[in-house]
């Protein structure tokens, strides 16, 4: 079973959701400025973006920095398949 990882590297995890076509966002109605809200790497060709609202890199990892997170990820799924699997945690 392939293992999660995490990082806070914006460089790695900006190549990560890239690689998988995904773009960053933030959750509709959940905050009120560029360093507030529920962040989401979403994947367009996945699901529909109604409830997200994308916003540039550096809008998304001013929030998640001032959140103190971390960005907890998979590679690959246990089938092999490229995995789009990844949350957003506590640093603490």
């Amino acid at each position: 079973m392939e293992t999660s990882k995490q990082t806070s590297n914006h460089q790695q995890i900006k190549q990560w959701a890239e690689e998988r076509n995904g773009v960053p966002t933030r959750i509709k109605g959940t905050g009120n400025s560029t360093s507030d809200g529920v962040l989401r790497i979403h994947f367009p060709e996945h699901s529909n973006a109604d409830d997200f609202e994308e916003i540039s890199w550096d809008d998304f990892f001013e929030t998640f920095d001032d959140k103190n997170l971390n960005f907890l990820y998979q590679d690959e799924k246990e089938d092999g398949e490229t995995s789009t699997f990844h949350k957003f945690v506590n640093k603490d």
